[in-house]
């Protein structure tokens, strides 16, 4: 049982139900029942005041959703089509994603097959419950790390990063240094986000651990054509080493499913829309954000971002740094426009371009304009 917010009481299993009931509960006002097998609980149900329940993807026995809603309850449906759960309330791991050995089965290619299809009223439904339910369950991951004192930082980059490339390993050693003071959180996928994730799952690690991992990682560069082969060897990594999932978080979304999330998060936040999972990666890096090297959803990251600073007073801008001068005033001069935006803001001195890990993790550290 999990308690949120005064009264609401989550239960997750028939059996917790149950225990409750028998120690005395006779309403069920503010609880929130979820995926429950309730088809043998009808005589339970009727002894029990229900007004102010919700029942979120349960099964009833005949007659008893009607009589709930009659007594004052709120019943979600169960949306057999979708693959998801809608109303789960944890964020997922990379074993439930990757729960067949063979992708095209696995829970993360079911649910971006289906958003393929066609979907009709019910399927949006399913998708708005699961995103909702994903939100929540972030919210209070993300509240989690904020009690024990630990501030997120952000680390964006391209997608199209190769393992063994030496730019994939500088990520990697980014990340596991900011990794042992900080939350590392990525959009989730391969390339850039791929080995910020791997650097924070070794945080504390020795350098020949981390060394190895990347070693292992270039036998498969990418994950064409084979995404089973690119996330295996990436899972007999994880299993092989001692890593610290806590200490980085994913935020993938099926809107990109043709980019497979990466294992190396040790919670994922999965969205279906990529609008609202945009807005929640920036949202939650209270500690600012390192931007490496990427295309176009890194630009619109960057700008996205500094949108939210432009806007915000001084106790609520948060660092932004570029990592990569040439490449972000040369090859993407994105930096120029970035530094006119900033002028005059309160974001003005929290904008950074840099070349070297060092001088990101000065950045980060002091947390102030620099």
């Amino acid at each position: 049982m999990k308690h949120h917010r005064g009264r609401h009481v989550d239960i997750e299993s028939v059996a917790e139900l149950d225990g409750h009931l028998a120690a005395g509960a006779g309403s069920l006002k503010g609880w929130r029942l979820r995926s429950l097998d309730l088809t043998s609980r009808s005589a339970a149900l009727k002894e029990t005041e229900l007004a102010g329940a919700t029942f979120l993807g349960c099964t009833f026995a005949p007659g008893d959703v009607d009589y709930a809603e009659d007594e004052g309850a709120l019943v979600m449906p169960v949306i057999p089509e979708a693959p998801v759960d809608v109303y789960r309330s944890q964020l997922y791991t990379a074993d439930e994603l990757y729960d067949d050995p063979v992708y095209a089965r696995s829970l993360d290619a079911r649910a971006y097959a289906w958003l393929q299809q066609p979907l009709d009223a019910d399927d949006e439904l399913a998708i708005t419950l699961h995103d909702h339910a994903i939100d929540a369950a972030l919210e209070a991951w993300v509240r989690a790390r904020r009690d024990e004192g630990t501030r997120i930082v952000g680390v964006m980059g391209g997608h199209a990063l190769k393992r063994g490339e030496e730019t994939y390993a500088d990520a990697a050693r980014l990340a596991q240094h900011l990794a042992s003071r900080h939350v590392v959180a990525t959009g989730g996928g391969p390339g850039a986000m791929e080995a910020a994730n791997l650097g924070a799952f070794l945080a504390g690690a020795p350098k020949t651990v981390l060394d190895g991992a990347l070693e292992s990682l270039a036998a498969v560069p990418t994950f064409r054509p084979s995404i089973r082969a690119w996330a295996q060897v990436a899972l007999d990594v994880r299993n092989r080493v001692e890593g610290t999932p806590g200490r980085s978080l994913g935020i993938p979304t099926w809107h990109y499913g043709h980019e497979p999330p990466n294992v190396f998060a040790g919670a994922i936040a999965k969205y279906f829309r990529n609008a609202t999972r945009e807005a929640v990666l920036l949202e939650v890096c209270d500690g600012g954000i390192v931007f490496l090297p990427g295309a176009g959803g890194t630009v619109q990251e960057v700008f996205q971002d500094a949108c939210e600073n432009y806007y915000a007073d001084t106790s609520a801008v948060a660092p932004m740094v570029l990592v990569g001068r040439s490449y972000w005033t040369e090859e993407l001069p994105v930096w120029p426009l970035l530094k006119a935006l900033a002028r005059g803001r309160a974001m003005e001195d929290h904008v950074h371009l840099v070349d070297t890990a060092e001088e990101v993790l000065d950045v980060i550290a002091a947390g102030v304009p620099g």
